[in-house]
């Protein structure tokens, strides 16, 4: 099914406990640290409900786009196009949008067997998760790296069992397991219904009992999130704070109480190296970071917008240099877009008659859009300059009329009134230099782990066999010789294109 947007706003009154410091939060729709973004989510669930291109048919039952297992060139171009839908929504700023983590899961039902141990339906308990979430159109996020105080990278591991804060497993019976501790960074926890507890993060030899998938409702007895301070509930009004004020998706740390999870949502349980290859030996985490790259692609459209109309309002589009800035921003996100085609394009086999993006490029498109946002975003605030504090306060300059009238005399331009110059450069400074825009850079370079971790992945993929092949193949092909070649003898019969192909 699909649900709408009054479906989805009923859920989540469903008992959830957030703590902002002291304060418990147990009503997201009503409250002024949440209601916005909140309200937000349940249009978007309209939106994805009404929009052509974001659901499928499957045995009479309709559902979202990201739940489809992708068997040909054209479901990977359905998926992919529904994603850019689902980002052009939120303009790229919902992170953890409903389409992040449910594309993990489904990338991980096209390969159920990497699950399987003896003793163990864990296959079996995957597939049933994925219809769950897929039938009810459920919002699903995640928590799957142990919280900073919790990191070791001792190779003594036992040594640093002691009172370690990271979510483990503490007891199990024939009903299931009961696990304690945290994890983080459930972002956009406060709006979904469910929680999925993992480990991207590699796990050392000894800490088998924090070797443990298993997926949770959110408002589980036991389970509390902990959020960061709120920028939607900092925002003064829609005008001044237009993108805060509505998308931000916060960010909790995830804290269970002896939490009791039966067994038929446990997916793997005391084995280091499968709690981390679940996402990497099938495709959870291509399909989850395709979905990243096409929300980042949404997101530089919009700066790129941005940075245009700035341009256009100070009146300097016309400079050389400003130009330059506008080709280059433009050029970035040409690649970016070709990037994402290239990665359907030269999609790959996972078996089972399914078929997943290129990972290379994938996680080629992942490293390049975490070394260019900081880049991108520089380059239009240098296109902002100092206009943005030419700015009133905030928009109550125009309920006093005298002031109003000033403000229009001498803040507008021959193209632009006063109020609406005003209303672009609040909002290029809630994208770009507030906060919430702070927020977002932090979040672009590290929400797939610190650069040298997104790097090793494509260090893990690369054909190293066959780049050596090629410096070989031109090595092969001239020996010592003895010294400089007598002029006009020929040279040794060999290419570098034929160096390339072999």
């Amino acid at each position: 099914m699909l649900r709408t947007g009054d479906d989805y706003l009923k859920a989540l009154r469903d008992g959830r406990r957030i703590y902002i410091g002291s304060e418990l939060v147990t009503d997201v729709t009503t409250h002024p640290a949440f209601r916005n973004a909140a309200h937000s989510y349940a249009r978007l669930f309209d939106f994805k409900r009404e929009t052509e291109g974001m659901s499928f048919e499957e045995n009479g039952e309709r559902h979202s786009f990201y739940y489809k297992q992708a068997r040909t060139i054209e479901d990977l171009v359905f998926r992919k196009n529904g994603h850019k839908l689902l980002a052009d929504f939120s303009y790229g700023l919902l992170g953890r949008s409903p389409d992040h983590v449910s594309s993990f899961v489904t990338g991980m039902t096209m390969k159920p067997e990497v699950f399987d141990v003896p003793g163990h339906g864990f296959p079996d308990h995957l597939l049933a998760y994925y219809k769950h979430l897929r039938d009810n159109d459920l919002y699903v996020t995640y928590a799957v790296h142990p919280p900073a105080g919790a990191k070791n990278w001792s190779q003594d591991a036992k040594a640093h069992l002691f009172d370690s804060p990271s979510l483990q497993v503490v007891a199990s019976d024939e009903h299931g397991i009961t696990i304690h501790g945290m994890k983080m960074l459930a972002t956009g926890g406060a709006f979904v219904d469910e929680i999925w507890i993992g480990n991207l993060t590699p796990i050392a030899p000894g800490r088998e009992k924090e070797a443990v998938t298993c997926a949770i409702p959110v408002a589980t007895p036991g389970v509390t999130l902990w959020s960061r301070k709120s920028m939607e509930r900092m925002a003064e009004s829609t005008f001044d704070n237009p993108l805060s004020s509505r998308f931000d998706e916060s960010d909790v740390m995830l804290f269970c109480d002896h939490v009791k999870v039966p067994w038929q949502r446990v997916f793997t349980i005391g084995h280091v190296d499968l709690s981390r290859a679940i996402y990497l030996d099938t495709a959870g985490h291509c399909l989850g970071n395709h979905q990243s790259n096409t929300r980042f692609w949404a997101k530089l459209q919009f700066i790129v917008g941005l940075a245009n109309k700035i341009a256009q309002s100070g009146g300097v589009r016309g400079i050389a240099a400003v130009q330059d800035t506008l080709g280059r921003l433009s050029a970035l996100e040409a690649t970016l877009a070709g990037m994402l085609d290239g990665q359907v394009l030269a999609h790959e086999a996972i078996g089972n008659g399914f078929v997943m993006p290129n990972r290379r490029y994938m996680y080629a498109a992942l490293n390049w859009c975490q070394e260019n946002y900081v880049h991108i975003c520089t380059a239009v605030r240098e296109l902002m300059g100092g206009a943005v504090f030419q700015m009133p306060a905030n928009v109550t300059v125009t309920q006093d009329e005298a002031l109003s009238d000033i403000f229009e005399s001498f803040w507008s331009t021959e193209k632009e009134s006063a109020l609406d110059r005003m209303k672009l450069y609040k909002l290029a400074w809630d994208m770009l230099g507030s906060e919430f825009a702070s927020r977002h850079l932090q979040y672009e370079n590290f929400y797939a782990g610190p650069s040298f971790v997104v790097r090793a992945y494509s260090m893990r993929l690369a054909p190293w066999a066959a780049f050596d092949g090629i410096v070989d193949k031109l090595m092969a092909g001239y020996g010592p010789g003895t010294g400089r070649e007598p002029s006009g003898a020929p040279l040794t019969d060999f290419s570098a294109a034929e160096a390339v192909a072999g």
